[in-house]
């Protein structure tokens, strides 16, 4: 009988994945954000009736099954992706706007979204703060999707996606601390306060050292092997081991995992890994997540189906406004003391804060005896659904509207000219390392070398025609030099101050030149 549940489930889960890989595809044919086209399909093949259907979407919609695989089985994957590939030295140089988002902009909300849902929708202490927490995360997938399609500002993204990975993990603390322990806390008065604050502090710090110790142990590791296949494993178990070792110690495993992640995929990536490695694991990280995203959002418009709506459109609604209002005070509040941050990157900031998986997730991990259980579902499905589809399908054209960095004329014709180029240079170095390392003849290497030579040359001058051609590309490209020059700018000050060669005051004051200037580059966009 367990061996007949066990084929049961796997031809479930390989339907799943065929109609998530389907739709995905026709997505990405059309140029269309795939999440946003997964949950709509999802919430269709929902409502409508196909028998061949039915046990797929029992199977699926069970809570137990939806919170093992989005919580357990794809969050580690997602978040691990997505912090790999997160460049440190552009995550330090924006750690001011991200932090205040995902820190003071989260606790914002949380406190909005909790107080206006006990007062004005009537729900009880705990659920309107636990609803508070779930519409606290921000899931980045199709926004930053948008983002590439048209290609907005690289810091615009670098600091959407540095925020939602950072206040996923303060939303799973505050839910947890919502969900189970803030009647206890209230009980207690200000003593429960210090409480409740100091296991906040417990669970984010232990998050941190974790994550840290794991992604600096595992960065070491890699310095002793050169085989991505053995590499790729040790990513695995250090985004899976993380998580799971910090969630049964009672820390948060979302930041575990992001910290080290991002420890080894900078540090981890300068110190161990050849160029293969590094293609490799972000290769197969790339289709984990690619297959992660497609199946969890199709559960998403699957579950939305499910929920009955107890002809409460009215809360569902107001619901609806609060968050966006929460949402609107968090983003511009916590921004409001930053100097020269582009306004037009706020309203996007803003609109852009969708709702995902995580929130529906969280929803569903609650015991079933849990007051206003149901009440929440419903309104975390819908805030979600009205995000996803109403936010995420209208944010093109507030990033269009606005006018944030459209890319110029010939752009992916440069970006393929600039591509080749890498190539060939890479293929140089290469070569020459090569040769140094299997002792073959240098005429012959050069002969190879010439002929890569020859090609970067004619790929040269057709990027000097565009420039021609197209004054404003070059005047990006210029941009898009100096900027990178003025993050090396800001890393040679930060390391002064580490040898204690200047001081404080100094490095503040100079950073802050910096930073004008970035910001000035980016309001030029």
């Amino acid at each position: 009988m367990e061996h007949l549940d066990l084929h049961h489930i796997f031809v479930m889960s390989l339907f799943l994945v065929m109609i998530a890989a389907g739709i995905t595809a026709i997505a990405k044919k059309f140029k269309q954000p795939y999440p946003i086209a997964l949950v709509i399909v999802g919430a269709l093949i929902g409502l409508m009736n196909f028998p061949t259907l039915e046990p797929l979407k029992n199977f699926i919609t069970q809570g137990e099954v939806f919170h093992f695989v989005i919580v357990t089985l794809f969050l580690p994957a997602l978040l691990g992706e997505a912090s790999l590939k997160l460049p440190f030295d552009e995550l330090k140089t924006n750690k001011i706007p991200i932090l205040s988002l995902a820190f003071g902009g989260t606790l914002l909300s949380f406190l909005i979204v909790g107080f206006s849902t006990y007062y004005l929708l009537g729900l009880t202490i705990t659920a309107a703060f636990v609803f508070g927490a779930l519409m606290s995360a921000t899931d980045p997938v199709s926004v930053l999707s948008i983002f590439k399609s048209i290609g907005v500002n690289k810091r615009l993204a670098i600091v959407v996606e540095g925020e939602s990975l950072f206040n996923d993990g303060m939303a799973v603390v505050l839910f947890q601390l919502s969900a189970f322990y803030l009647l206890s806390y209230l009980d207690l008065g200000w003593e429960g306060l210090g409480q409740g604050a100091w296991t906040f502090v417990k669970v984010i710090f232990l998050g941190l050292l974790i994550g840290g110790a794991l992604g600096y142990g595992f960065s070491i590791l890699t310095k002793f092997y050169d085989d991505y296949p053995l590499e790729i494993i040790f990513s695995i178990i250090l985004f899976y081991g993380t998580y799971l070792l910090a969630e049964s110690i009672h820390a948060s495993g979302v930041i575990a995992v992001v910290v080290a992640a991002m420890i080894f995929g900078n540090f981890g990536a300068r110190i161990g890994m050849t160029p293969t490695t590094k293609l490799n694991i972000g290769n197969f990280w790339d289709v984990a997540a690619l297959l992660a995203n497609s199946i969890v959002f199709l559960m998403v418009g699957l579950e939305i189906t499910r929920m009955g709506i107890f002809n409460k459109w009215g809360t569902i609604f107001a619901a609806i406004g609060i968050v966006l209002v929460a949402r609107s005070v968090a983003v511009f509040a916590s921004l409001a003391f930053i100097k020269n941050f582009p306004h037009s990157w706020k309203h996007i900031i803003n609109w852009g804060g969708l709702k995902g998986s995580l929130s529906i997730a969280l929803a569903l991990s609650l015991p079933y005896d849990f007051k206003g259980r149901d009440e929440l579902l419903v309104l975390t499905f819908f805030v979600v659904f009205f995000s996803l589809v109403v936010q995420g399908l209208s944010v093109k054209t507030l990033i269009r509207f606005l006018g944030v960095n459209p890319k110029v004329e010939a752009a992916s014709e440069y970006e393929y000219l600039i591509t080749k180029i890498h190539q060939f240079e890479a293929a140089i170095d290469e070569i020459h390392k090569v040769r140094k390392r299997l002792f073959i003849t240098e005429s012959l290497s050069n002969e190879l070398v010439k002929e890569y030579e020859d090609k970067k040359g004619s790929v040269e001058k057709q990027i000097q025609k565009l420039y021609q051609d197209h004054t404003e590309l070059k005047e990006n490209q210029k941009k898009l030099l100096l900027r990178q020059a003025l993050y090396a700018e800001y890393e040679a000050i930060s390391e002064l101050t580490r040898d204690d060669v200047i001081s404080n005051e100094v490095a503040d004051k100079e950073h802050a030149k910096i930073m004008d200037v970035l910001v000035n580059l980016d309001e030029e966009h």
